[in-house]
């Protein structure tokens, strides 16, 4: 009798801490099993301004206008479509605001619409340039503007791509500040959902430099590209506040001189890993 009664206790004491175990072991097999393998984010602080830049694993995608894209012109600059394999690289959770800019730089805030949480604009390629060059000598980091193919690949979504128009929905007022709801003004950063990567803004608000001389597009699978160099004229991407939907598309794509400015064109930080 008292083998019997100890081994029932035996018994269910080890029931308990199995049924303990086992909703963990759950979650550490599912966690294990969904998307990228490192996510989240990496926060920075200068001057006393904080920001975010969101961890992006590297992988391949078809950049340029996929079928979602809705655009079947043959001589549109988004042709041909074509592989790009990028490798693992951080990029700014939001816009880079006011607030930052002016951290960085002494207080100059070149912005039209003013507003510390809205993003920068009205900046050059070159001011962007001495912009980062100060923020990397204040930070001792390494930050950049992202490639065209980074920011492309960031605003679908990376490794989480859905096939969304836009960058985090097929619903572009869900994404983005446009004509039709912006009141012809930037607004502050994070008030439009995320996309799937926890990244802001990128289909609205203000159009972002990239790092990239502008080039037409090849057939050609590419590893890593930045871009041409048959022209002076930078890349810009991303949809703002004065434009219609097509523009707000994540693989519509134009070009400033370096020297262009105006009251919706900003930027995004990037960084490698």
């Amino acid at each position: 009798m008292i083998v019997m009664k100890n081994s029932i206790v035996l018994l269910t004491l080890f029931s308990a801490i199995f049924l303990m175990i086992l909703p963990v072991s759950c979650k550490d097999e599912e966690e294990e099993g969904e998307g990228p393998v490192e996510t989240g984010s990496v926060q920075f602080t200068v001057r006393g301004s904080t920001f975010n830049m969101q961890k992006v694993q590297g992988g391949t995608f078809t950049m340029g206008a996929t079928s979602e894209q809705g655009t079947r012109d043959p001589g549109s600059n988004e042709y041909p479509t074509h592989q790009v394999t990028l490798s693992d690289y951080l990029i700014g959770e939001t816009e880079v605001t006011q607030e930052l800019w002016c951290s960085v730089m002494g207080g100059d805030d070149p912005a039209v619409h003013q507003g510390m949480q809205k993003p920068v604009e009205n900046v050059s390629w070159n001011d962007c340039q001495d912009f980062i060059a100060e923020l990397n000598r204040l930070t001792g980091e390494h930050f950049r503007l992202p490639t065209e193919a980074e920011w492309e690949y960031a605003a679908r979504g990376g490794a989480f791509h859905s096939g969304y128009k836009y960058s985090g929905s097929n619903e572009v007022d869900d994404v983005a500040w446009y004509c039709v709801n912006s009141d012809y003004s930037t607004h502050p950063v994070k008030q439009k959902q995320p996309n799937a990567l926890g990244i802001y803004d990128m289909s609205g608000n203000v159009h972002e430099w990239c790092f990239d001389v502008y080039g037409l597009y090849t057939a050609e699978t590419q590893t890593n590209p930045q871009g041409s160099n048959s022209s002076s004229d930078h890349v810009i991407r991303g949809g703002a506040w004065l434009n219609t939907t097509n523009y707000c598309r994540v693989s519509y794509r134009y070009c400033y001189c370096v020297t262009q400015k105006n009251e919706y064109l900003g930027l995004r930080l990037a960084m490698s890993k």
